[in-house]
């Protein structure tokens, strides 16, 4: 899970002049961009595919239609589920306020989804060309009001923790209950519950349960049925993997993905 042994890579993104820097790329199946940071705020946005993004807190699935936020600075990997149509730009440090200071996963609306694509047809947009001064207004006034989903899976840094979270990240198809994983890693369950909490923010059944759909969801975008991606990551039954990711997303797996519930 930690990247502390690997050596980020800083990339560079000159060209001060230019508020906005654009990059359009498509990545086979399986291709890894290796951890790396840029002195620019990144939102990255999959106009097909499904990326994963790593970082030293965690991991954040972005499916299509969907965009992560990287402020700058911010070491990150990213692998690539399924061929990936990826579009991203490279702000300003403070040109988008309001998002955060750490990665999260956003919605991409209609209207944003057209102006990161108009915006990707040029280099660059530089606020003293009027023209698109008018579309970097545009993109920061959609970045104001967007909305965050939640896609992360935080790292634990406790040893004990990170313990029990490797061997499900390993397999998360694994279904044996945290007793049984405890045994295997010298913690007791009460304790594990308790560092999770403290550690991640959440339960460790959330914890679980945020693994099962990630990995679920990187399964679907490499063209996976939806009985095997639900069996191979730990669902009981597909029928409630798709429960669960309707909850989530409020529409089917076979709708999201274009395909069919077994096979």
């Amino acid at each position: 899970m930690s990247q502390k042994r690997q050596t980020a890579i800083f990339e560079p993104k000159g060209d001060r002049s230019s508020q906005i820097i654009t990059l359009t790329h498509d990545y086979p199946a399986g291709y890894v961009i290796p951890l790396h940071f840029h002195d620019r705020d990144q939102l990255v946005y999959a106009s097909r595919g499904v990326m994963t993004v790593r970082t030293s807190e965690g991991a954040w699935v972005v499916p299509t239609h969907r965009a992560v936020w990287i402020p700058a600075a911010t070491p990150h990997t990213i692998t690539m589920s399924g061929t990936v149509a990826m579009r991203t730009l490279y702000l300003k440090p403070k040109l988008a306020r309001a998002l955060p200071r750490g990665c999260c996963v956003v919605n991409v609306s209609p209207l944003l989804r057209e102006l990161i694509l108009h915006a990707c047809a040029t280099a660059a947009l530089k606020s003293a060309i009027k023209r698109q001064r008018h579309l970097i207004d545009s993109i920061i006034d959609q970045l104001e009001t967007i909305q965050t989903v939640p896609l992360q899976l935080p790292n634990p840094s406790d040893p004990r923790a990170l313990r029990i979270a490797d061997v499900l990240l390993a397999d998360p198809s694994d279904n044996r209950p945290l007793s049984r994983i405890c045994k295997t890693t010298g913690a007791s369950k009460r304790t594990v519950e308790r560092l999770f909490q403290e550690d991640v923010g959440m339960t460790f059944g959330k914890w679980r349960q945020q693994l099962r759909l990630m990995h679920a969801m990187r399964l679907l975008a490499e063209g996976a049925k939806v009985t095997h991606a639900a069996l191979e990551s730990g669902y009981s039954t597909p029928s409630s993997f798709i429960s669960m990711f309707r909850k989530n997303w409020g529409t089917t797996p076979a709708r999201c993905f274009g395909m069919r519930a077994h096979g």
